[in-house]
């Protein structure tokens, strides 16, 4: 854990937390929503589009899905994670360090934007919930598809 989310514990640890709990919470690995991402890859090969690759090594950030040749990268933020203003919120449990957590993922978003498009690349961050039902795939697509020039 970070040094500045474990300043808004008491002694830096959690409290009250069982150690299966925290075993659990331990084990949970913060790479990748599968099936946000798989929705996504679903979506881009049903309107035909290509020349995309999945969390590139070598482009600062790694982005969910980056087409190369068009220099447009796409993140798809989890509502919980980013804090969604339509769908986020903040537990009730330890609010000032998830609080702390959301801002930190915020910070990091707009660092990664920023360092891309110093090398001219075109960012779109999708929120989770554009992904919800057909229309909103449809629309995300849609926006996906003006990026590209389509």
């Amino acid at each position: 854990m970070e040094r500045i989310l474990r300043r808004k514990l008491k002694k830096g640890v959690f409290d009250g937390v069982s150690p299966e709990r925290s075993k659990i919470m331990g084990s949970i690995k913060g790479k990748h929503n599968k099936s946000t991402e798989a929705k996504l890859r679903m979506a881009l090969i049903k309107a035909g589009l290509k020349g995309w690759v999945l969390h590139p090594a070598g482009v600062f950030g790694k982005p969910d899905v980056f087409f190369s040749k068009k220099k447009l990268a796409i993140f798809v933020d989890g509502c919980f994670w980013h804090g969604c203003p339509e769908c986020g919120h903040v537990p009730k449990t330890r609010p000032a360090f998830w609080k702390a957590k959301f801002k930190r993922n915020q910070a990091r978003a707009k660092v990664v934007k920023s360092k891309l498009r110093q090398k001219a690349i075109k960012v779109v961050r999708i929120w989770e919930h554009a992904f919800e039902g057909p229309s909103q795939i449809k629309r995300t697509i849609r926006v996906i598809s003006k990026y590209l020039g389509g």
